[in-house]
């Protein structure tokens, strides 16, 4: 009876981080930095493959991609995070919030690219000779275009099954952003099916992209091995730390936070995670595939020439 008895509503309120406003007042100004620093290194990458010639390859083809995907993730949930650090109630609409949910849940995009970046990397070293035909200008405009779209299409059902459900009080969403399982808490109705539903296609998608993802990288340790020389397979390992890294990292974090039942989870590690995963990593990305690599370094150097030239041009001169 008392599900039947809560109030419907129209709005969520998130919990705030601290009752404290200092401590709110702090965590303002760390996330306003991390979210700065994001937005720079993501834009910052994309130029330099663009103003690049050299960097005109398939791999920072989708890394540009990848930032274009985190510049698009972070502005759907910081910015209305960061308004609600400032603000004595974070409140926002049921519709704000499940449209919310849809674009944020685009990030199934950035799930595509890395699954085709490891092909990308398995082409260039188990299948060298055939890798130009592989990874074509054009295979990789169809690839990343294929990405994108159901990147866009894969949230559109969940989006559309979050639209039939009533919600009740308490309205509190244990959150900084709306994530599905929080959203089916505050439901007036049993959601058991439907929850169903969502976690049968999260699974797949996401155990589907692992597992293919593992299959390259377990043919490519195979040719590494077969390799005689150990400097060659350093070298050629070398190439794939920086996606490894990030697979690792992305898929441990969306493995723990949509592979399982989350309805049985209450504790406060879900936003934790999620801080990890929609806040960090994209900050983290930008310096692991941009900064360890040489040819980003030279890029980088002839950017900077490039501008003081622009800015200064007597010195061009000298």
């Amino acid at each position: 009876m008392e599900r039947f008895n809560r109030t419907l509503v129209t709005e969520f309120v998130f919990l705030r981080f601290s009752n404290s406003p200092r401590l709110q007042l702090l965590f303002f100004s760390l996330f306003l930095l991390v979210y700065v620093s994001s937005l720079v290194g993501n834009a910052l990458r994309v130029l330099i493959v663009a103003l690049d010639g050299c960097l005109h390859t398939p791999m920072y083809f989708f890394i540009s991609n990848l930032s274009l995907v985190e510049f698009w993730y972070t502005t759907v949930t910081i910015p209305k995070m960061l308004a609600n650090f400032l603000s004595p109630q974070g409140v926002i609409s049921v519709p704000s919030c499940i449209t919310q949910y849809y674009f944020f849940s685009l990030a199934a995009t950035k799930l595509f690219i890395l699954t085709t970046m490891a092909f990308d990397r398995y082409a260039a070293i188990c299948r060298p000779l055939h890798y130009p035909l592989l990874l074509s200008s054009q295979t990789c405009g169809t690839l990343a275009g294929v990405c994108w779209s159901m990147g866009f299409l894969c949230p559109m059902f969940p989006s559309f099954l979050l639209t039939q459900i009533s919600f009740c009080t308490p309205n509190q969403i244990n959150h900084f952003f709306c994530d599905a399982d929080q959203i089916f808490r505050l439901s007036c109705t049993d959601t058991y099916a439907i929850q169903a539903v969502g976690y049968a296609f999260s699974t797949v998608i996401i155990l589907g992209a692992l597992v293919f993802t593992m299959v390259s990288y377990a043919q490519i340790l195979a040719t590494i091995l077969a390799m005689t020389s150990a400097a060659a397979q350093r070298k050629t390992f070398s190439t794939c730390t920086a996606h490894l890294s990030v697979v690792t990292m992305y898929f441990g974090t969306l493995i723990f936070m949509y592979i399982r039942p989350a309805v049985k989870y209450e504790s406060n590690i879900n936003k934790i995670v999620a801080i990890f995963y929609s806040v960090i990593t994209p900050l983290l990305n930008p310096l692991i595939y941009m900064l360890r690599k040489k040819d980003v370094k030279g890029a980088l150097k002839v950017l900077s020439f490039r501008i003081q030239r622009a800015c200064h041009p007597s010195r061009g001169l000298q």
